[in-house]
């Protein structure tokens, strides 16, 4: 009874509906992804025109979330919420009436990319704010729905797309995004207030919001997670068809097995890392960021191994090894950002972030997607390696030469 308590649904139900949204912005990124083949049976494109698709909702999630980030420091973030959740959603569903590289571009690459844009900034802002006594467990638990989404999205869209084509997958998941947007209209009420009106104060923000890049540790910080983007963008697009071509397995296996493993290995990595960071940042902020500098360069060895071997039990094995090490380093992404960064810019601190990541992430389905007639993907996903290690750099010199001037005091005051 006391467990019950102490969670009261209408305490968390913030969290809970922004779950099954971020759930849903992730599965709708993935359906794509996973019904690749059947789609490649169906539409005459090239390989690097498939993974140019994918690139344009990256590309197009990467030049926007910036201005996202700053309407989310200035206007109602749930009113942002609102609008971009049925906005995508429609995109998604009408996704699945395309029939050409530019109607998957615009439909798909823009419209869905666009309209997803606005999600990251103002939710993760908006739960950093609602949640100050347990900022680290309750972005983990908001994080935790990018694997439930991209798993369930595997099997649910593969199998959706094999029995009744690929088309109604898009329908079915932009369908239930549409009537999540109503839920979280009627439950979730505006309560919070413009943040600021004037064009006075609208140009202070801007001059905040970049001065963030003042700070060496946010812009380590930022590179950082760019690689690790990097990295995933281009596993998440290419590996069902790599385990479709490599151990000749059916549509809705690869995308359950390409998916499965790794996203459960995160969802325990994530959760242990965001307790432990929780603990360990009371007495030394900067152990968030050490814990990320140890997972990633922790999970670059399963990166190269998962390409590298003939075993189809040593792939599973490195995807979920290489699927902890990355939910540890997901578990304070946002956290060790705010530590740094004050909350009247927390939004467009994270906008810009996101922006850079994905602009340079975007890269990773197109540059695979030439390579694989050459080298291969198997080799590709073997060097995506280097880019985790790179990124452990990247944090391990924001620890040991800026992180002490950078910090933020206030920032755990939310």
């Amino acid at each position: 009874m006391s467990l019950l308590n102490k969670f009261k649904i209408s305490e968390w139900q913030l969290l809970i509906i922004l779950w099954f949204a971020f759930f849903l912005n992730q599965a709708d990124r993935q359906i794509f992804n996973v019904t690749l083949p059947l789609i490649r049976g169906d539409i005459d494109l090239t390989d690097a025109e498939f993974g140019l698709i994918a690139s344009s909702l990256i590309w197009t999630y990467g030049f926007l979330v910036p201005i996202a980030g700053f309407l989310g420091d200035i206007f109602s973030r749930r009113n942002i919420l609102a609008f971009c959740i049925l906005f995508w959603s429609v995109s998604t569903f009408f996704t699945g009436f395309a029939s050409g590289l530019i109607p998957f571009i615009l439909l798909l690459g823009i419209a869905t990319g666009g309209g997803e844009a606005f999600y990251a900034p103002s939710a993760n802002a908006l739960l950093s704010e609602k949640y100050t006594k347990n900022r680290a467990f309750a972005l983990s638990i908001h994080q935790t729905a990018i694997y439930f989404g991209i798993i369930l999205s595997g099997v649910l869209a593969g199998y959706i797309g094999e029995q009744y084509g690929w088309r109604r997958s898009f329908n079915v998941f932009g369908l239930a995004g549409i009537v999540l947007s109503i839920i979280f209209m009627i439950r979730i009420k505006s309560g919070q207030k413009i943040i600021r009106k004037s064009m006075a104060d609208i140009k202070k923000s801007l001059v905040e919001a970049i001065g963030v890049f003042r700070k060496p540790t946010v812009i380590m910080l930022t590179l950082a997670f760019a690689c690790m983007v990097f990295v995933n963008v281009g596993y998440l697009t290419w590996m069902p068809l790599f385990l479709i071509e490599k151990y000749n397995m059916s549509v809705t296996y690869a995308g359950f097995s390409s998916l499965i493993y790794h996203h459960v290995g995160a969802f325990f990595g994530v959760m242990i890392g965001s307790r432990l960071s929780d603990k360990l940042a009371l007495t030394d902020p900067k152990k968030r960021l050490v814990i990320q500098s140890v997972a990633l360069i922790g999970g670059a060895p399963f990166i190269f191994l998962m390409g590298f071997t003939d075993s189809q039990v040593i792939t599973y094995t490195a995807l979920a090894l290489f699927g902890v090490m990355r939910g540890v380093y997901d578990s304070n992404i946002f956290a060790s950002l705010y530590e740094v960064v004050k909350p009247s810019t927390r939004s467009s601190a994270t906008g810009f972030m996101l922006m850079f990541a994905f602009l340079m992430g975007a890269f990773a389905p197109l540059i695979l997607g030439i390579l694989k007639p050459t080298l291969g993907l198997a080799a590709s996903f073997s060097s995506l390696s280097i880019f985790y290690a790179l990124a452990a750099g990247f944090i391990f010199l924001a620890v040991k030469l800026f992180f002490k001037n950078d910090y933020y005091a206030e920032s755990n005051k939310g």
